[in-house]
């Protein structure tokens, strides 16, 4: 098969190949989109493993906005010491909640501009939960999604917003939810930031970055 020239088939060709290799799943433990979105906003600069470990005992005690919004900060903290920047996340996490109860009672909005107001929630977190909670239209970036588009020549930004925008122009809407979450998985389990292993991918045949292609 030919490899694919512009970028736009590059992104085509990957959305193909991963999706018989990855369920289009985020894997930060959720059952709510209230969890999903606080389990987000704790997982910056931390693997969602660390959160899934922490995130069960955070929603026994906190269940919901209402209850996380009065919480005792210390009380939180507690509870999120093992994370990084956990103060500040605490801070983020309370803030976050009282604002869900005063301007949505509660529930969590839908809306890209609603979710990017409140606060810890930027563009990646608010299509994150968009996509996941919601089944809406999203493409999530983060440090693999970046990495990737990158690697796979799909754009030269670095800028997350700006490859969001690119990325969202080479996919149909569809599309674009499912392939970064997909891109998401790979980042983690093959295409390594140190050390990718461009012998175990399914893109290596036409990825411009691999060692092998």
């Amino acid at each position: 098969m030919a490899k694919p020239r512009s970028p736009k088939g590059r992104a085509r060709r990957t959305h193909e190949r991963l999706s018989t290799e990855y369920e289009a799943k985020c894997e930060l433990d959720h059952r709510s989109p209230f969890e999903l979105l606080i389990a987000t906003i704790l997982s910056a600069q931390t693997t969602d493993e660390s959160v899934n470990r922490v995130s069960p005992s955070l929603f026994a005690s906190f269940p919901d906005a209402e209850a996380l919004a009065g919480a005792d900060p210390e009380k939180v903290e507690s509870l999120l010491s093992s994370l990084s920047l956990y103060r500040r996340k605490t801070t983020s996490v309370i803030r976050c909640s009282e604002q869900l109860v005063e301007r949505h009672r509660g529930e969590v909005p839908i809306s890209m501009d609603e979710l990017t107001a409140l606060a810890g929630v930027g563009r990646k977190t608010a299509n994150l939960v968009r996509v996941v909670a919601f089944d809406q239209p999203g493409l999530p970036v983060d440090t693999h999604v970046l990495r990737l588009a990158r690697r796979l020549e799909l754009t030269t930004e670095d800028d997350a917003v700006k490859v969001e925008h690119a990325l969202a122009a080479l996919l149909p809407v569809t599309d674009r939810g499912p392939m970064a979450l997909r891109l998401i998985l790979h980042g983690r389990r093959v295409c390594l930031a140190r050390a990718p292993r461009c012998g175990d991918c399914v893109l290596a045949d036409f990825c411009p970055s691999s060692e092998i292609g």
